[in-house]
């Protein structure tokens, strides 16, 4: 029995920021670093012309210490991860009391309880829903909560699963910070929250889920990883980072065996990571290209990414019964993926 997925909601937040301010706060901050002219030129190619911060850009940067960050950053995460589940709720016609299993992503601040608990009380989720909180799995988050949704749906049959991944990516930039890693991170990212209904029963049309993929790529603790310090949550990356999508994609073309898909919804990463993936996959650059319209318009949005990517596929939808794949990379080195056939 597939899983099916709704369309997925996106909850941006209020202050967008251009990559040109980006580009000046950086350019103004550092003008004395020797390989600026080599940061400016990466900036500029990171493929995101804009992205949105639940605060401004001043508020957002400020250096108000680890505290602060995290509290504010968890806020604004809660508030958008809510709003993003009533929408996704009312879309495919339930209501808080029908969900029975509530499965959230959340990576980019610290809390206890986390935000599967606070969802409870924000939405009114019964008191017994089960919950199923996965941390620290940032980019990887919304195919990896796929995952668990199609698991649960086969362990209860008749379940409703309720899928919320909200990352506030603005808490990393740190203006002070001038490595060559930072920098592209402080010019990749924006903030959003998503949300997606996953039943046994098809409330619309959409992906229909047969299959589930699961790798953590050997000896990779070292290619992106989470800091936090007294001023706040920092993601360092290492020079061997950029090959680690390719490495990992040998083993879900393993997985795949000779089966391709006909439509693609890859992490937004970067561009190269989505060039190579929809190369890897057998696809021509159109199926890239609701990934790259995602990056431009929103910047890497962590593990709501593929949610938005999948919420723009269903403005163009692929015929009926084509099949796909989503697939996304995280810290680990990780990759989630997804196969099966699109539902009308």
């Amino acid at each position: 029995m597939p899983a099916h997925v709704s369309e997925p909601v996106t909850v941006l937040p209020a202050h967008k920021i251009t990559t040109a301010e980006i580009r000046e706060d950086v350019r103004s901050r550092h003008r004395h670093h020797p390989r600026l002219s080599v940061i400016l030129r990466i900036i500029d190619g990171c493929g995101v012309a804009e992205r949105h911060f639940t605060r401004s850009f001043a508020e957002a940067v400020a250096a108000t210490g680890v505290r602060r960050r995290m509290d504010a950053a968890f806020r604004d995460a809660s508030a958008m991860a809510a709003d993003a589940a009533r929408r996704a709720l009312d879309n495919s016609g339930l209501t808080a009391a029908d969900v029975d299993v509530v499965i959230t992503s959340h990576t980019t601040s610290w809390a206890v309880p986390n935000l599967d608990v606070h969802l409870v009380a924000a939405l009114g989720l019964r008191p017994e829903v089960t919950r199923i909180p996965l941390t620290s799995l940032a980019c990887a988050g919304g195919a990896q909560a796929l995952v668990r949704a199609a698991d649960q749906l086969r362990a209860r049959p008749g379940a409703r699963v309720l899928v919320v991944v909200a990352e506030v990516l603005s808490t990393i930039y740190h203006q002070d910070e001038d490595s060559l890693e930072s920098m592209i991170y402080k010019a990749l990212f924006g903030d959003s929250a998503g949300a997606c209904v996953v039943t046994d029963v098809p409330r619309g049309p959409g992906l229909a889920v047969e299959d589930t993929f699961e790798c953590v790529l050997p000896d990779s603790l070292d290619r992106y990883r989470g800091r936090v310090d007294a001023a706040g949550l920092h993601f360092d990356s290492t020079k061997k980072a950029p090959a680690a999508p390719g490495e990992a994609m040998r083993h879900l073309l393993g997985w795949l065996g000779k089966w391709r898909p006909v439509f693609a919804v890859v992490h937004p990463g970067g561009p190269r990571i989505v060039a190579d993936t929809v190369a890897s996959l057998g696809l021509g650059p159109e199926g890239g290209r609701h990934s790259l319209d995602s990056l431009r318009e929103n910047g890497n949005l962590g593990g709501n990414a593929v949610l938005d990517v999948l919420r723009r596929t269903h403005a163009l939808p692929p015929a009926p019964g084509a099949e796909g794949l989503m697939v996304a990379f995280g810290p680990g080195f990780a990759v989630a993926g997804v196969r099966g056939r699109w539902h009308h």
